[in-house]
């Protein structure tokens, strides 16, 4: 999925970046760093961010 993708999907399902940051446990201005594309994710938190989120996928399930 892209960014635009899934802020559209949070939108038509009512949610809120800063809801589900707090439901997985994340801080809301590193999940607004990872879906508006100011970090990487390529590694840490923000990649784990990433893979929650649906931009990347998840390496395990390869």
């Amino acid at each position: 999925m892209t960014a635009d993708e899934i802020k559209a999907k949070f939108k038509a399902e009512g949610k809120t970046f800063t809801e589900w940051a707090a439901d997985n446990g994340y801080r809301r201005n590193a999940v607004y760093r990872v879906i508006n594309g100011f970090d990487k994710a390529q590694y840490g938190q923000a990649h784990e961010i990433a893979v929650k989120l649906g931009l990347k996928a998840n390496p395990e399930k390869q």
